[in-house]
């Protein structure tokens, strides 16, 4: 019996790291939602070992694709053929799920975008990669300090009969905001619902400022869970918003449909190291270039005292070349 060829899509952020398997007909057969706990080597060789144990002996792995703040690095560990911003591998995953998607709101767990497709093609964005009061992680805090599990928060804001209005500009103010109106006697249902509007009010100000939001739209991110945030984003904005399958791991999902489609188009084998690069120890650290005035910050990565990659530099000079250089 033959082994199944499949697609790896890695998304490495800074909250989760994400590992999708698809098929060669575009289908998730294994999705990772782990947490990164501000070790990505860890987390991405735990996700490798796990999909390691399922698929290992029966799975050849034709192409693989990485995105995320940590993309490079999950490229230099795993051996990536491409390697994609999350703005590409959004969009692309939320048009291979919902194929008239125009508009794509995303929030994660420390940042959020927006993206509008027109023709199918990325037209315009945004990013906030600098407010906390828009991210997942705030929402994490505030459930908490209320000591509501995050997953019954949303169900809490739609119980609410009179919603107050939380200061959702800053993360610091907003926390102020929301203990001041426990004080005055407000309901946790209620300042829960505020906070889904502070949010969603955060979110439509800074980011979809003077862009149309056209149908349909598509929400996804770990916070599209959050049907409170839903329930806001619909008040909002005055229109439905569809919840796509994949939602929590569409970066995976659409890194590894683009080293799918780009595999299917040559000949050349896939880079990928192979799922024994979970056992692999690596270490990462900086090096303050000192050679000129940019003073860049080079990343160095190792691995049983060898150079596997560098960047950082602006010149080049120490990430062009290396060849698995001794490291002293």
């Amino acid at each position: 019996m033959g082994k199944t060829s499949l697609y790896l899509g890695v998304d490495v952020g800074s909250v989760s790291t994400n590992l999708v398997l698809i098929n060669d007909e575009n289908e998730v057969v294994e999705k990772l939602y782990l947490r990164t706990s501000g070790q990505p080597i860890n987390a991405l060789r735990t996700g490798m070992k796990m999909l390691s144990e399922k698929y290992g002996r029966n799975t050849v792995i034709r192409g693989v694709g990485t995105t995320g703040s940590g993309r490079q690095l999950a490229s230099v560990i795993i051996g990536a053929d491409i390697i994609k911003n999350e703005i590409t591998t959004h969009a692309v995953a939320a048009q291979m799920l919902v194929p008239d998607v125009r508009t794509i709101l995303e929030i994660g767990g420390q940042d959020s975008k927006i993206i509008i497709l027109k023709n199918g093609v990325v037209y315009d964005f945004g990013m906030n990669t600098v407010c906390a009061a828009g991210t997942g992680s705030f929402l994490d805090r505030q459930a908490a300090r209320l000591e509501i599990p995050i997953e019954e928060f949303g169900s809490y804001a739609l119980k609410s009969k009179s919603p107050v209005r939380i200061a959702g500009r800053c993360a610091v103010f907003a926390e102020s905001d929301m203990i001041h109106k426990q004080q005055t006697g407000h309901s946790i249902e209620d300042i829960i619902n505020g906070l889904c509007e502070a949010l969603v009010r955060n979110f439509l100000n800074n980011l979809a400022k003077g862009k149309d939001l056209e149908d349909t739209i598509v929400f996804q991110g770990g916070v599209a869970a959050n049907v409170g945030i839903v329930a806001a984003f619909e008040r909002a904005i005055g229109k439905k918003i569809v919840i796509p399958k994949y939602y929590d791991v569409m970066g995976a999902y659409g890194a590894a449909l683009i080293a799918k489609e780009k595999m299917e188009k040559g000949s050349q084998p896939s880079n990928f190291y192979g799922f024994e690069v979970a056992e692999n120890e690596y270490k990462a650290k900086s090096i303050e270039c000192n050679d000129c005035s940019n003073l860049c910050e080079v990343i160095e990565i190792t691995s049983n005292d060898e150079a596997l990659a560098r960047w950082g530099d602006r010149c080049g000079k120490w990430s062009s070349g290396i060849k698995k250089e001794s490291v002293g």
